[in-house]
């Protein structure tokens, strides 16, 4: 993943040096559930996902400056959605200690002017579980298009239902100008 900069965050790919700060939010209740994962029960169990992250490259850690500390991360996932064929979704956790901050606004920002303006994509998806209101509020202060309910795969806890979104680049553009 290319290292992306903000005023307050590096995002940046994961390392295994991150294994305590990953594991400090991964363990939480109120993390992992509202992404579709169970909380991880231990140290060993996040070093499987952590190397997992590692070698598909396709999530960043957010790493808060002040605190040189890793309190979340963003994929970016290549991946097929029924009609839709081939898409980019985005996807983000953040650690409860650190919500309400304006970190995940300024995460998921700075990953769309890389997706539109870097990588070139024409449109990009975004989704969340029905329960997840704090996600669904964030996806909300961005011009995504509600497209419709679907059932999605979890990791943990089999098919969920979600509202996906989508943004088309024109309308980030757009958008971005008047904030």
């Amino acid at each position: 993943m290319k290292r992306l900069e903000t005023e307050r965050l590096t995002l940046r790919e994961f390392r295994i040096e991150d294994i305590d700060d990953f594991y400090d939010y991964a363990k939480l209740e109120t993390v992992g559930p509202n992404a579709g994962w169970l909380p991880h029960p231990n140290k060993e169990h996040s070093v499987k996902i952590l190397e997992i992250f590692i070698k598909n490259d396709e999530v960043w850690a957010i790493e808060l400056k002040s605190e040189n500390k890793v309190i979340g991360s963003i994929g970016l996932h290549h991946r097929s959605l029924l009609d839709y064929g081939m898409i980019y979704e985005v996807g983000y956790v953040l650690s409860t200690k650190y919500e309400k901050q304006g970190f995940m606004s300024e995460a998921l920002k700075r990953v769309l002017d890389f997706c539109f303006d870097e990588m070139g994509l024409s449109k990009l998806f975004v989704g969340h579980f029905l329960e997840n209101k704090k996600s669904e509020r964030l996806i909300k202060k961005f011009p995504f298009k509600y497209l419709k309910d679907m059932d999605y795969e979890s990791r943990d806890y089999g098919l969920i239902v979600s509202k996906i979104y989508m943004m088309k680049k024109n309308e980030y553009i757009n958008w971005r100008k008047v904030i």
